[in-house]
């Protein structure tokens, strides 16, 4: 049985942006957040865990990304997102440098 019509997305340029920012755009996301984590935290418990916590986090934000109704403002929020996980990624880095 068909998808009903009504539920999809009719814009071709709609549908690569969902799936692009539920592929490319969660994993920034989930990436930037345990880099930002470990520049923080034991770097060293943080990368171990990341192995499955990114993961999750990753399939969780591609729900996510096919939720929204405009996939553009899905990146825009996930761009914005891994910028705010970046500077914390930056100044974790200039407190508590790892050497």
């Amino acid at each position: 049985m068909p998808a009903n019509k009504k539920y999809l997305t009719p814009s071709p340029w709609q549908r690569f942006a969902k799936i692009s920012a539920a592929i490319l755009g969660g994993l920034i996301v989930a990436v930037m957040f345990h880099m930002a984590l470990a520049s923080w935290f034991n770097h060293v418990a943080v990368i171990i865990t990341s192995t499955f916590s990114a993961f999750i986090l990753w399939a969780i934000l591609m729900v996510f990304a096919f939720l929204g109704k405009n996939g553009w403002k899905i990146w825009g929020i996930y761009l914005l997102t891994s910028v705010v996980f970046g500077v914390v990624f930056y100044f974790g880095n200039q407190i508590n440098p790892i050497v």
